[in-house]
């Protein structure tokens, strides 16, 4: 089962144009219930290009390697493209998360 707030490897490409691209980690933001039924998730991609002044990064450490959340770059994946999974986010990170997507992509 692919959890909530778990960091997983996938495999991004192919992209078109800005997207992030190649294998990378991705932290799963869709819920359990969805994660369990559908045949995709939702997923932001991390990096380790850190953009601290960036407003929609979140900078976290992912498996003792400094890294920032792409909430920017929030995308819906095929579960085919997950791999083994890396990291998880605390709950103070999944929070933060959670806050920023909401003022990102919430309603007005």
């Amino acid at each position: 089962m692919i959890e909530r707030y778990g960091i997983y490897w996938a495999n991004l490409d192919p992209v078109i144009g800005s997207e992030m691209k190649k294998k990378r980690p991705v932290v799963v933001v869709s819920m359990n219930q969805m994660n369990a039924r559908l045949d995709t998730l939702v997923a932001c991609p991390l990096t380790t290009a850190l953009h601290p002044l960036w407003r929609s990064r979140i900078q976290i450490t992912c498996a003792g390697r400094n890294s920032e959340i792409a909430v920017d770059q929030i995308r819906t994946l095929s579960k085919k493209r997950i791999g083994k999974i890396l990291d998880r986010l605390s709950n103070n990170e999944a929070a933060e998360i959670r806050k920023l997507i909401t003022e990102m992509y919430g309603l007005p």
